[in-house]
């Protein structure tokens, strides 16, 4: 039988690549199935979400493989899959959905009710997400494969743009799904909060939507410089406590039509004494500074049980909100898990067209599965990089 080698999570910020069993075509529950795929994986990126688990602030279990954002070849298939054919190059999204069920019918895949036993939805090696195996591994199965996966038309074409291609899985159709949920349209003035890789993906989504001015704010300077090269107005947070300041400094008013959360439950206070964990500081900015009737996207992670919190409340996913004031505002706020599905063709179409340099954009940088350990500990010092592994020497350097 062939051998397969996946990244590991051990405890908090420990990571390892060890050998792994070869996928079979079974769920995580022990039950033959017929309608997966077995990939050879090209690439698989490193994700802030993974950061989170790797830092011990979920309730992630040692052992878990981890990686949900997969890019792959066939090389096995099961005999219902009808669809796809071996030798296919395909982008899985991060989703785990049957295609079958209310919600997957209605194009929610990011909370399918029939392929996690504990909640709504399902993803590759991500903790409480119904035990499916991750992808940051040479090999990994992928179930319900004639709906969830989607074959590039020119196999060769999609190589040649494989560093765009690869954000397909989760993080680009994250950032686009924020933009929209924020209700960003042409002439938007938009601000982004945390320049990493999914504001990034936000930022560059606004554009392609037709904002007129796309703000980004972070206390990186790193990135915060990337994203003023890439086009947007970088807002330095460790200037001001007052985001409304540093928003009117820009556009001559302290407010925006739409805002985008990127951060999640890791944020920190920010101003000139910046530093201490603020979980609901940037849901609270933003319902400050987004125009009344404004909208609010929130593709941020946000979890039921952060172990790591420094607040009883925090460890159990309970923030202090300020509600009165979004609801005062009469505020669109929209959360939740990116339902891929609803994205991922028209996205990747805009990449084949070359009207979306996302690899670009989110300064990719290729890297040996053997070095997924240390991708980790740079990703997690706040490098301007996206790091995605390339496990079998596939991409072309």
């Amino acid at each position: 039988m062939a051998g397969n080698r996946g990244v590991v999570y051990l405890g908090t910020h420990d990571v390892e690549v060890q050998s792994i069993d070869f996928p079979k075509m079974v769920t995580p529950r022990g039950k033959r199935i017929t309608h997966g795929v077995i990939l050879k994986v090209i690439t698989t990126n490193i994700c802030g979400s993974d950061q989170h688990m790797v830092r011990g602030r979920t309730t992630a279990p040692k052992g878990m493989v981890l990686g949900h954002e997969i890019t792959g070849e066939i090389i096995e298939k099961g005999k219902d899959v009808e669809y796809l054919d071996i030798g296919d190059l395909v982008t899985v999204p991060f989703n785990v959905a049957c295609g079958r069920c209310r919600n997957c019918r209605a194009q929610e895949t990011g909370v399918c009710l029939n392929v996690n036993p504990k909640c709504p939805g399902g993803a590759y090696g991500y903790v409480d997400m119904g035990d499916w195996i991750g992808g940051q591994a040479e090999f990994v199965m992928v179930p319900f494969a004639d709906f969830n996966l989607i074959k590039f038309p020119d196999k060769a074409q999609a190589m040649e743009k494989i560093r765009d291609l690869t954000m397909l899985s989760d993080i680009l159709p994250t950032g686009f799904h924020g933009a929209v949920n924020a209700g960003v349209c042409a002439g938007s003035i938009v601000y982004v909060a945390g320049a990493g890789p999914v504001g990034m993906c936000a930022a560059a989504s606004a554009h392609l939507l037709g904002a007129a001015v796309v703000l980004i704010g972070d206390m990186n300077k790193d990135r915060l410089k990337h994203a003023r090269k890439m086009g947007f107005e970088p807002i330095d947070l460790t200037k001001s406590a007052m985001l409304e300041d540093l928003i009117e400094a820009v556009v001559g008013e302290p407010e925006v039509d739409a805002s985008i959360d990127c951060v999640g439950f890791e944020a920190h206070g920010h101003g000139p004494n910046h530093g201490d964990p603020a979980p609901a500081d940037v849901i609270n900015s933003l319902m400050s500074i987004t125009r009344a009737s404004g909208g609010i996207g929130v593709p941020g992670v946000y979890v039921t049980e952060d172990p790591g919190a420094d607040t009883n409340e925090a460890r159990h996913g309970d923030l202090l909100i300020k509600l009165g004031e979004g609801w005062g505002k009469a505020q669109r706020i929209l959360m939740g898990q990116t339902p891929v599905l609803r994205y991922n063709q028209l996205l990747m179409t805009a990449i084949l067209h070359d009207r979306l340099p996302i690899g670009k954009i989110l300064n990719t940088t290729i890297i040996k599965l053997d070095q997924a350990p240390q991708g980790y500990k740079d990703f997690d010092q706040g490098v301007a990089k996206k790091f995605v592994i390339d496990p079998h020497g596939s991409v072309k350097k």
